[in-house]
């Protein structure tokens, strides 16, 4: 908590200059690394239930960031960057990237390498929790 909420506040301040929240950045962050995905996808991704993703998306849709694209099960809807959300990612992930070397200045690369792993250890015993 006592690192949690800083680190929320300064990234949503950053991303608050593109008038963007974490969620539709993650959103966001997800797509350009995966063409489209569904909305079920992006569910499990986030960890959330559809309907929030659903609003999320409609969201991003209104900003003209996400398209749907066009697929043959028309129960499954399909999403993807418009030109317009690529450009503005870039933009967002360069000022993110500034961000990300400020916090871990002082940081040996080789530290960051060990608190990666043992954060990616925590997560796993979280998920495995869920069961």
């Amino acid at each position: 908590m006592l690192l949690y909420r800083p680190f929320e506040n300064r990234l949503n301040n950053a991303l608050s200059k593109h008038q963007l929240y974490r969620a539709q950045w993650s959103i966001m962050y997800y797509l350009n690394n995966d063409a489209s995905v569904t909305l079920v996808e992006l569910s499990h991704y986030l960890g959330v239930e559809k309907p929030t993703v659903t609003r999320t998306i409609a969201k991003l849709e209104e900003m003209g960031f996400l398209e749907p694209v066009p697929t043959k099960d028309k129960r499954e809807k399909r999403m993807q960057l418009t030109d317009t959300g690529r450009k503005v990612y870039q933009e967002v992930r360069a000022a993110i990237d500034e961000f990300e070397q400020e916090i871990l200045r002082g940081i040996s690369e080789e530290e960051q390498l060990e608190g990666i792993r043992l954060m990616s250890e925590i997560r796993k015993n979280l998920m495995q929790g869920e069961l």
